[in-house]
C-alpha cells in the first residue's frame, strides 16, 4: 500500500493552494471553560473528510496544513497485521472494494452482532493496494472518488506535520477472532511514533494499555449510543455514563456523541443541554464531542449554520475540550474568531446585511415573524417585495403567485388557477385575483424550501407561522426599529400598468409618503428592480436610493452600460456567479471585474442571494455560509458592499468577528479561497465540464422603454379579460367531469 504516483501528482496544486492560505492563527486572551483552560482542540476526522474521501492523502494533507488540527485515524487491521486508516469496518461504505473483489463479502460477529460486509481482515496489504477510497456521504462531491489508496497508519504518523495525532480503535475484540492483536499493534506503534491520543469504546482495551504507553499519551473512553452494550463490561453506555469517576481510573477523558450534550428531539429540534460536560470536568475528565459536520446532522435550531452549532459547545455556560469534525476549518474559525462576541453591538456599516423576504430561512417569506427575526438577528436593511391585491392594496409577498408562498391550493380559491403567459407558462393563483381580506383571513403563509432535492427542509415548526403584511404595515413596523434602511422590490410594473391598469410605482410612493418615510432621514429607502423603466419612473417622482438588480450572470459591464445605469440607479445588486463564477460547484480560476467596474463608477455592489444550506455554496467554501460571506466581502475576494440573504443572523454575526482588520496576521481560515484552487486538485479524467463564457453587460440590455401609463392606483382591472390569460384547462376538465357525474 502507500501513495500512488497518480495521487501524489494531485498534491502539488493542493500545496500551492495551502501555501496561499498562510499560517497565522487568531489569538484569544480570554480564559476558556475547558478543563485545562486552553482553547478546545479541533480534531480532523480522517483529515478534511468533509470534502475529500475520509483518511485519504488529500484529506490529511489539507487538514495538516492548518497546523492547528489534531489528525484522527480510525485504525483497522489487515489479514497480515498491517494497520490502516479507514472510517468504517464495512469497507464497502468507504472504498471500491466491492468492485475489486465482488465475491469478497463475508459474515462475522462484530461486538456480538452478526454483520455482513467486506472486512479488512480478509485481505492482506498487497491486495488492498488495489482498493481506492470513496466518499461515504453521497451528497458530497464524487470528483475525488477512486483516486487515493488506503493509507497505512505509519504513513499518517510519519509524513504529516500536525500538533497531535489521535488513534481510534473501535473493535479490538473483533480482531482477536482472527488471531490479530490490536493491543500489540498499538503498543508497537507507540514505541516508534508519537501518539497523543488513543480512544476506544472498549473498557478492557484501554485498561490493557494503561501504564504501557507513554505518560504523555491520553487514553480516552469513547461512548457510543446510550442503548448499545459495551462488550467487556456488558453494561450499556448509558449506564456507564452515570459513573464517570470509574472511567477516571483508566482514562483521562471521554469522547461522546454531541447529542449527549445537546439532545435532539424526534423532530430535530434541540432539547435543553445536559450536565455531562460539567459532570466530566468535576470528575477530572476532559470531554470531547463527536459527529460534527457542516452538511448533515444539524438541528433546525442552528438554521443550517455550522458555526452556530460549534458555539453552542464552546462559547456558553460550558465548553467541551475538543470537537471531532469532518470540517476542521469551520471549527477553527468558530473558536478563533466568533467566541466572546458582543452580540448587542449595533453596526450598520459595511458590509450591509440586507434581508431577503425577512429572515426567510427561518419563517415564511415576508411575514411579520420573518421581519421580526430579521431585526432581532441584526439585519441592517429589511426588504419587502411588493405585489398588489384585487382591491389595489400593496402587500409584501415574495411571489405574485400565491401557490408559491401560501396554502391557497387547499383553500376555497383553488379554482381560480389560471395561466398567464406574461408571467409563467403554468397555472397560478395570483395576488391580484384575491382581495386583501381573502388572503389575510383565509390563507396561511408557507415557508420556502429551495433545497428539498437534498432532503433539507426549513424549520418545520414554523412551516405556516406568521401573518402576511400590507406594505403600510411593513413600513410602520420598520420605522420603529433600529435599521439602516428598508429595501422595497418592485417587479412587473409594466404588466400591472398595462394588464391591470394599476400604477404600482405611484402606489409605493404614496405608501411611503403616508408612513412619513419621505420626510425622514434616519433610515435609507432603497427601491430595487430588475427593470430600468421602473427605476426611471421612481427617479422622476421621488428621491430614494435606487438599486438596479442584474438577474443574469455577467463577467463585466461595458462602459456604455455603466453610464446607462448611472442615469437611473445609485447601486447595483449582482448574482453570486457574477462575483465568483463556478462550474459544477467548483470555483474557476477567473476574477470577474464587474464589482470593481461598478464601484469605480460610484455604484455600491450588493450580492444576491446567499443561503446557509450547503448545496447553495461552491465546494471551495467548505459547506460553510460564514466562509462564503467572508469571501464575498473581503477586499482580496469579492469586495462587495453588502449581502442579500435568507439568513441575516449569520451575516450579522460575521460583521462582529474578532478577526477583522488583522492585516497580515489574519488567520488563514479567514482568507478568501484561491479561485480555481480546488479545481486544480481534481484528476483530469474527473474534471467537471468547463463553464460557458460569461458575457459583458451591454447598454442595450439596460435601457428599456418607458412604463405604460396606468389608469389608477385603485382596484386593478379584472385579470380574466386579457388575451394572454387562459383558465387552467386541467381544472376546467375536472369541473366538467364533476358536473357530468352530478347530472347522472
Amino acid at each position: 500500500m502507500g501513495r500512488s504516483g497518480h495521487a501524489c501528482s494531485l498534491l502539488a496544486p493542493l500545496l500551492l493552494l495551502l501555501l496561499s492560505l498562510g499560517s497565522a492563527a487568531a489569538q484569544k486572551g480570554s480564559t476558556w471553560k475547558t478543563l485545562s483552560g486552553d482553547p478546545p482542540a479541533v480534531i480532523a476526522k480522517g483529515g478534511f473528510s468533509g470534502l475529500f474521501p475520509d483518511s485519504s492523502d488529500l484529506a490529511y494533507a489539507f487538514a495538516a496544513s492548518y497546523q492547528d488540527s489534531v489528525l484522527w485515524c480510525d485504525v483497522r487491521l489487515t489479514k497480515d497485521g498491517v494497520g490502516i486508516c479507514l472510517p468504517d469496518i464495512k469497507m464497502e461504505n468507504c472504498t471500491s472494494i466491492a468492485n475489486v473483489f465482488p465475491k469478497g463479502q463475508n459474515t462475522y460477529r462484530v461486538n456480538g452482532v452478526s454483520t455482513k460486509a467486506w472486512f479488512s481482515v480478509d485481505y492482506d496489504s498487497i491486495q488492498l493496494s488495489n482498493v481506492s477510497l470513496e466518499r461515504s456521504i453521497y451528497s458530497r462531491t464524487q470528483r475525488y472518488d477512486d483516486v487515493f489508496q488506503v493509507i497505512p497508519v505509519e504513513v499518517v504518523l510519519s509524513q504529516y506535520k500536525a500538533p497531535a495525532f489521535w488513534l481510534n480503535v473501535q473493535h479490538d475484540s473483533f480482531y482477536s477472532q482472527f488471531n490479530l492483536s490490536m493491543r500489540s499493534y498499538i503498543l508497537s506503534l507507540s514505541k516508534q511514533y508519537t501518539v497523543d491520543y488513543i480512544s476506544s469504546p472498549e473498557v478492557s482495551f484501554l485498561k490493557s494499555l494503561l501504564g504501557r504507553v507513554s505518560s504523555k499519551t491520553k487514553l480516552v473512553f469513547r461512548f457510543l449510543d446510550e442503548g448499545i452494550v459495551e462488550p467487556s463490561t456488558n453494561q450499556t453506555y448509558g449506564s456507564i455514563l452515570k459513573n464517570l469517576t470509574s472511567i477516571k481510573t483508566f482514562a483521562s477523558g471521554i469522547l461522546v456523541p454531541k447529542n449527549y450534550i445537546w439532545p435532539v428531539a424526534a423532530d430535530n429540534y434541540l432539547k435543553p443541554a445536559t450536565s455531562v460536560v460539567d459532570d466530566a470536568h468535576k470528575a477530572g475528565l476532559e470531554i470531547y464531542a463527536a459527529n460534527f459536520a457542516n452538511d448533515f446532522g444539524l438541528s433546525y435550531n442552528y438554521s443550517y449554520d455550522p458555526v452556530t452549532e460549534y458555539l453552542g459547545f464552546v462559547d456558553g455556560a460550558f465548553s467541551v475540550d475538543g470537537v471531532l469534525t469532518d470540517f476542521p476549518i469551520t471549527a477553527l474559525e468558530a473558536i478563533g474568531c466568533f467566541t466572546n462576541l458582543n452580540d448587542t453591538k449595533v453596526d450598520h456599516g459595511a458590509p450591509l446585511v440586507i434581508s431577503h423576504n425577512g429572515a426567510s430561512g427561518d419563517y415564511p417569506d415576508c411575514t411579520d415573524l420573518a421581519y421580526k427575526k430579521a431585526v432581532t438577528d441584526g439585519a441592517d436593511v429589511i426588504d419587502c417585495a411588493v405585489q398588489v391585491t384585487k382591491d389595489a392594496i400593496p402587500i409584501c409577498m415574495s411571489s405574485i403567485d400565491l401557490k408559491d408562498v401560501s396554502t391557497v391550493v387547499t383553500s376555497q380559491f383553488a379554482s381560480q388557477a389560471v395561466v398567464i403567459e406574461d408571467i409563467k407558462p403554468v397555472a397560478g393563483i395570483y395576488t391580484f385575483n384575491l382581495t386583501w381580506e381573502d388572503i389575510a383571513n383565509n390563507l396561511k403563509p408557507m415557508i420556502s424550501n429551495p433545497w428539498t432535492g437534498f432532503a433539507l427542509s426549513r424549520s418545520p415548526r414554523n412551516r405556516n407561522a406568521g401573518n402576511f403584511m400590507k406594505l403600510s404595515d411593513f413600513l410602520t413596523f420598520a420605522k420603529g426599529e433600529d435599521l439602516a434602511g428598508i429595501m422595497i422590490t418592485v417587479e412587473r410594473a409594466s404588466f400591472m400598468a398595462e394588464k391591470l391598469g394599476f400604477g404600482v410605482v405611484d402606489a409605493v410612493i404614496k405608501a411611503l409618503d403616508d408612513s412619513g418615510y419621505s420626510k425622514q432621514t434616519a433610515q435609507k429607502v432603497m427601491i430595487q428592480s430588475t427593470n430600468s423603466s421602473t427605476l426611471v419612473k421612481f427617479k422622476q417622482e421621488a428621491k430614494y436610493n435606487l438599486v438596479y438588480k442584474l438577474d443574469e450572470d455577467v463577467k463585466d459591464a461595458a462602459p456604455s452600460a455603466v453610464a446607462a445605469i448611472k442615469q437611473f440607479a445609485d447601486a447595483v445588486s449582482v448574482s453570486t456567479m457574477s462575483v465568483y463564477p463556478a462550474t459544477s460547484n467548483f470555483l474557476i480560476n477567473q476574477t470577474n471585474p464587474l464589482a470593481k467596474t461598478l464601484q469605480s463608477a460610484g455604484l455600491p455592489v450588493y450580492v444576491h442571494l446567499l443561503m446557509n444550506e450547503f448545496p447553495s455554496q461552491p465546494w471551495d467554501f467548505f459547506s460553510d455560509a460564514t466562509t462564503q460571506i467572508n469571501a464575498f466581502v473581503q477586499k482580496g475576494g469579492g469586495g462587495v458592499d453588502g449581502v442579500i440573504t435568507d439568513f441575516p443572523g449569520t451575516a450579522h454575526r460575521y460583521k462582529l468577528n474578532s478577526c477583522k482588520n488583522m492585516g497580515d496576521k489574519t488567520p488563514y481560515y479567514m482568507l478568501p479561497p484561491q479561485r480555481g484552487g480546488l479545481l486544480e486538485t481534481i484528476d483530469k479524467a474527473a474534471q467537471p465540464p468547463a463553464m460557458a463564457p460569461q458575457k459583458d453587460l451591454a447598454s442595450a440590455e439596460v435601457v428599456e422603454a418607458a412604463l405604460p401609463p396606468a389608469s389608477s392606483t385603485t382596484a386593478p382591472a379584472s385579470s380574466h379579460g386579457t388575451s394572454r390569460i387562459r383558465t387552467d384547462v386541467s381544472f376546467l376538465a375536472t369541473l366538467l367531469m364533476l358536473c357530468a357525474y352530478l347530472l347522472i
